[in-house]
């Protein structure tokens, strides 16, 4: 594998009964696990429910350079410390790819994925106001969180995208701080840009959910789909955004509980 040096995986669990079974939720670039909780309280009914935040991002450990395979890892030998063997997912954006590159390293520990408006393919740079409303808020004399929207509010127009990127500052010793690990992600942004490869296949059934308004996933991705997960469909949620799971919780739930639980 490519990282030899285990580094934690912060996670919450929610379990009620043993015998249900597992369902791991991953959030997407700069998020943290609270970012589907509202897909975890819907469907907390039917399964144990694993919720973790990606490395470099929320409580979770800070890696040195990005890599697919370095996070499949990560997830890996937290499924393993749990002691879990079979478990669904659901994740989203980056956290997609991620579930894909684990689905390829260790098909016998996942069972069926759903993955929200993201493609195994590369994408062109798309964050760059992202990045650079994040690099011009002056953490060492930013005041409170209002003084920080407005220092991004120069780059990132959207107050919905400000304001969730400030769910991830935080305050430590009178310090304003990113839970994300903003130097690494910008550094390698072409990294987690990047396609998932295999030689591999996940041959259990995937199910890809559009937002109707994103252009995430489109026709042409259909081939490199295919190519790696033979067993996938597509559905689409019409009059979303990329953020499909928030936007319209009700009709994502509905659709990944059907194919989790068919």
């Amino acid at each position: 594998m490519s990282d030899s040096t285990v580094q934690p995986v912060n996670y919450v669990i929610h379990q009620d009964n043993p015998d249900k079974p597992w369902l791991m939720l991953i959030h997407g670039l700069f998020g943290s696990l609270d970012n589907l909780a509202v897909v975890r309280r819907e469907l907390q009914q039917e399964f144990n429910v694993l919720s973790v935040d990606l490395p470099d991002h929320g409580k979770s450990a800070r890696t040195t350079t990005f890599s697919f395979e370095n996070y499949a890892d990560k997830l890996n030998h937290l499924l393993i410390s749990l002691n879990i063997d079979d478990i669904f997912v659901i994740a989203h954006s980056l956290g997609g790819k991620v579930a894909m590159k684990l689905s390829l390293l260790y098909p016998d520990k996942i069972n069926r994925l759903v993955l929200a408006d993201i493609a195994p393919v590369r994408y062109q740079a798309r964050h760059q106001n992202v990045m650079a409303g994040l690099s011009n808020v002056d953490l060492e004399n930013t005041q409170d969180r209002n003084h920080a929207n407005e220092q991004m509010a120069k780059y990132i127009v959207e107050p919905g995208v400000r304001q969730f990127l400030l769910k991830s500052l935080y305050q430590e010793n009178n310090r304003w701080l990113w839970r994300f690990n903003l130097a690494l992600l910008e550094r390698d942004y072409t990294l987690l840009s990047d396609a998932i490869d295999s030689d591999q296949q996940f041959v259990k059934p995937v199910l890809f959910i559009k937002g109707g308004n994103s252009d995430y996933l489109l026709p042409e991705h259909q081939a490199p789909i295919a190519k790696l997960f033979p067993d996938s469909r597509a559905k689409v949620i019409q009059n979303t955004g990329h953020w499909l799971h928030s936007e319209k919780p009700n009709i994502f739930n509905r659709l990944a509980k059907a194919f989790l639980t068919e």
